[in-house]
């Protein structure tokens, strides 16, 4: 899990696939999957008829100097009989047990292993796999790498796994050594994900970040028990050791008291603690403590810096000592660190009952974390120790606040199930219930999170208009995300009842607030409020309570957050003005990166998603994807999940790369109910639609495109569907139904008003130019194209002057048309929207122009096939010729899979998505 480029790898290696070596090496410290790789190796080769040869190393062998050799040669006993009797009779001693120290020497073995190798590999290729050489004899090594080297020319394959980070000394010359490195988060998160009774919520996160993505780490970890986190309280018998770490008992029982001792300091320290702090708790000033760790292989110490070589190293040299030692060595640590936030850590585990001066020195230290994992993790610790109720309930709802920013749904539930349980002020209660129904949201469940929200705005009169309106954005978004129309309406009864709240009462103000992480954002979320009322209002609306607001796109004036830019920025996007203030939106993202905030990051990705490609910045746009596609994935939130991967197919139909088959992962999908997440429906039809037209299925991209619409041409989503109205056009102009989107133009016209954004209006005209009057198009697509500001969305631009030019080829007007086409060519070239250049350099061509001198090769430029290997051209003709992909594999000797590998990589190299386009484009060469 999480190694595709190293199984890769490996089955290059294993089916000696051309430019593969003959032998490989994966290197990599314990735990990190050496052992579980080689085994889908020996797999791989045992199902493409391969001979297996396997051994393993072990230290405990070393009194028996031939340990090795005997598991290698267990299943290929009885072919020793066919070898030259000198031969047979030397291996069949050395594997004898009655061998010991007498049998044959080094040199002797070393023949007769090259004799049998040679002789197997006569009748079938053999793949020789040999874990932990770096505990196998020497002599077994050095006879088996001699034989290797020396069988070049031979189907005889070697896969070593060794520990650490430099090579065994000796191995074949071209040797290829891959480094195993730890899983990605997602990768770890789904594997954590797997294990039995897995762990959710907080306890995940922190599994997650001890176990450092070395996957034993992650399954012993997950099998300790909840109460073992170093973080947990100090009291109490033993912590229970996971299984997997009792490996490492042995060398810790071996080490002096002293050192066992440095080892539990270490280990209760938080990563990164200065060895300096580390020998002041001691009370020690000798080094020479740490030297039997760092001897055993356990520790490494660089600089001012000790650091475990194994995240269950850790885990053992903590849980091994008594309660007492345990709550001992965090006082120590407390009384030494510098950080506030580490001394409030420490007394918090060593605190075996509520203590409000732990709790408020906590709290107090809660923002100094840097993330919003430790900021929450510090607060739900400062209310278990609150001995007060009133203190108790406002932590623990500063806590639910601060687990919603990070965005985990499990540990928000839990928090909110706590806080329930103890009787709240109205504010308390609408700041929870807030943070439960965004987290809701981010999940998919949008009616669930309204109905929650609805309910608690009968406190918005007691609880003042600052938390009133957070409350009610968050609605708003909500209703953006379901676009909904029963949400719509109840949106509005909850601005009016936020906007008649008043102060919070005057006993309440010198109470510290539990938003205190998004600061004042009165004005940001009044904005923001409004933006979704006009965004979603129909033209017959009274948006009564809709304030001015101010202009759009325009942030509010106050202190400058990244919360208050966050509800400024989604503002922007409602009103198509979210590039006037990219540089913001993109350091605010960036900004909530850094502090492990998706919960809030979250709810505006997309909509920087959409601005990225909108501007042409899809470069910065795809990077964005896969980074927020990584943190949903870990936190476990489908409905991002699913917008993101139809933003990833949508922005692959305007590059041109759209693969034969796109696939959505299905298990993503399964999650969201689309019917209340039209947000995410309407991304997914519109990438759909993109990828049909770059696909050549004009009929599949009517389908999904003209779904954004009911069929009384009312928007599906308020706010994307119209967005897509000049896509539909086009698909209508080209399957003939421009009649059936007249009228959705015209209720999509009149929903914008008098005054649609600079965006609406190019889109607008340019869909009339297409579907109505022929007469009327050409100042439609001039009044598409006039605006100089329109500029700002360089895709939608350079779309409308492709079709003006097409228009204009068409009325044999060949000189203007020309002109718009090349425009276009460079404008797309410029962007890598290689779908429009293929289809402007089409029409440049049908205009009697040829390429232009220094252009960017496109689909229909001529030498393609030179771009391309020898053996890819091989692949294009076989398929050109109808062959299937299994076909031209027994043709080349290459797997299927190889075989379709190379297609999808060579598709958007040639401009083409199906095999039928390969043979026009031979044909036509």
């Amino acid at each position: 899990m999480g190694r595709d480029r190293e199984i890769e790898r490996i089955l290059q290696c294993v089916t000696r696939q051309p430019g593969s070596p003959q032998a490989l090496l994966l290197l990599g410290e314990e735990g990190i999957g050496r052992t579980t790789l080689l085994h889908h190796a020996r797999e791989l080769a045992a199902g493409e008829g391969r001979l297996v040869l396997s051994a393993q190393g072990w230290a405990a062998d070393h009194r028996h100097a031939r340990a090795c050799l005997q598991q290698l040669l267990v299943p290929v006993l009885d072919e020793l009989p066919g070898l030259p009797a000198a031969h047979g009779r030397v291996l069949s001693a050395a594997v004898s047990p009655a061998a010991q120290d007498g049998g044959p020497d080094d040199g002797q073995v070393q023949t007769a292993l090259l004799a049998l190798l040679d002789r197997l590999a006569a009748s079938r290729p053999v793949l020789v796999c040999v874990d932990d050489v770096h505990a196998c004899d020497h002599a077994f090594l050095d006879a088996l790498c001699a034989g290797i080297r020396l069988l070049a020319g031979r189907p005889v394959g070697l896969v070593l796994t060794a520990r650490g980070e430099v090579s065994p000394p000796g191995l074949p010359p071209g040797t290829e050594t891959l480094h195993l490195g730890p899983l990605s988060v997602p990768s770890a998160a789904a594997l954590l994900d797997r294990q039995p009774d897995a762990p959710a919520g907080r306890r995940r996160l922190e599994i997650l970040e001890e176990a450092e993505g070395n996957p034993s780490a992650l399954v012993g970890l997950s099998r300790r028990a909840p109460t073992a986190s170093r973080a947990a309280g100090a009291a109490g018998a033993a912590v229970p050791c996971p299984p997997t770490a009792q490996g490492f008992a042995a060398r810790l029982d071996a080490l002096p008291p002293e050192t066992g001792r440095a080892l539990l300091y270490a280990a209760a320290a938080e990563p990164g603690e200065s060895v300096a702090c580390l020998m002041t708790a001691l009370d020690t000033e000798d080094l020479a403590v740490w030297a039997p760790a760092e001897a055993s292989g356990l520790v490494s110490l660089v600089e001012d810096r000790l650091a475990f070589r194994h995240p269950l190293a850790r885990s053992a040299a903590f849980s091994r000592h008594p309660a007492g030692e345990r709550q001992r060595a965090h006082l120590d640590l407390a009384a030494v660190v510098a950080r506030p936030e580490s001394r409030a850590r420490h007394l918090a585990t060593a605190t075996l009952s509520a203590s409000e001066p732990v709790a408020t020195a906590l709290e107090d230290s809660a923002g100094r974390h840097g993330n919003a994992v430790g900021t929450a993790r510090a607060l739900e610790q400062a209310a278990r120790l609150s001995p007060q109720r009133p203190e108790r309930t406002r932590r623990l709802a500063a806590a639910l606040v601060a687990a919603h920013a990070v965005g985990d749904a499990d540990w928000v539930r839990d928090l909110h199930a706590r806080f329930v349980q103890e009787p709240g002020d109205p504010e308390l209660v609408c700041v929870a219930t807030g943070a439960l129904a965004s987290m809701l949201s981010l999940e998919s469940s949008q009616r669930e999170a309204f109905d929650l929200l609805a309910d608690v705005s009968e406190h918005f009169p007691l609880v003042g208009r600052p938390v009133a309106l957070m409350v009610t954005a968050v609605a708003a978004g909500i209703c953006v995300q379901s676009g909904l129309p029963e949400h719509r309406a109840g949106l509005n009864t909850l601005v009016d009842r936020a906007r008649q709240a008043g102060h919070a009462p005057e006993s309440d103000r010198s109470r510290p607030p539990v938003t205190e992480l998004g600061g004042r954002l009165e004005e940001a979320l009044d904005a923001l409020v409004t933006a979704v009322v006009r965004a979603t209002a129909s033209p017959t609306a009274t948006a009564s309570s809709a304030s001015p607001g101010g202009p759009k796109g325009t942030p509010p004036a106050g202190p400058d957050t990244p919360a208050r830019r966050t509800a400024a920025h989604a503002a922007a996007y409602l009103a198509d003005e979210a590039d006037l203030c990219l540089g913001q939106f993109r350091e605010t993202d960036a900004q909530l990166g850094a502090a492990r905030a998706f919960g809030i990051r979250g709810s505006t990705v997309s909509a920087l998603v959409d601005t990225l490609v909108g501007i042409g910045w899809f470069a910065e746009a795809e990077a964005l994807i896969r980074e927020a596609m990584a943190e949903a994935t870990v936190l476990r939130l489908p409905r991002i999940r699913a917008d993101l991967e139809a933003q990833a197919l949508a922005l692959e139909a305007l590059r041109g790369t759209v693969p034969p088959e796109p696939g959505l992962t299905p298990s993503v999908w399964r999650a969201v109910c689309l019917d209340e997440n039209r947000a995410t429906h309407a991304r997914l039809l519109r990438a759909r639609g993109l990828a049909a037209i770059a696909l050549g299925d004009w009929d599949g991209a009517w389908r999904h495109l003209r779904a954004l619409f009911t069929v009384d041409g009312s928007p599906l989503h308020p706010l994307l569907s119209p967005r897509s109205i000049a896509e539909l056009a086009v698909v209508a102009q080209r399957t003939s139904r421009c009649d059936e989107v007249v009228p959705v133009l015209a209720r999509v016209r009149a929903e914008q008003g008098d005054r649609p954004s600079t965006r609406m209006t190019l889109l607008l005209h340019h869909a009339a130019a297409l579907v109505e009057p022929d007469e009327n198009a050409e100042r439609d697509f001039q009044l598409a194209l006039v605006n100089p500001e329109a500029e700002r969305w360089p895709w939608e631009r350079a779309h409308a002057r492709l079709n003006y030019g097409i228009w204009l080829r068409r009325c044999r007007r060949t000189r203007e048309a020309r002109q718009q086409l090349t425009t276009v060519l460079e404008t797309t070239e410029r962007l890598g929207a290689g779908a429009l250049a293929a289809a402007a350099a089409r029409e440049l061509r049908a205009s009697g122009a040829g390429a232009r001198p220094g252009a960017a090769p496109t689909p229909d430029n001529a030498g393609l096939l030179e771009q391309l290997t020898a053996q890819q051209r091989q692949i294009v003709d076989l398929a050109a010729r109808g062959l299937s992909n299994r076909e031209i594999g027994e043709q080349l000797f290459l797997s299927p899979r190889t075989v379709g590998s190379h297609l999808y990589n060579v598709y958007p190299k040639l401009g083409v998505s199906r095999r039928q386009q390969l043979r026009d484009l031979l044909q036509d060469r």
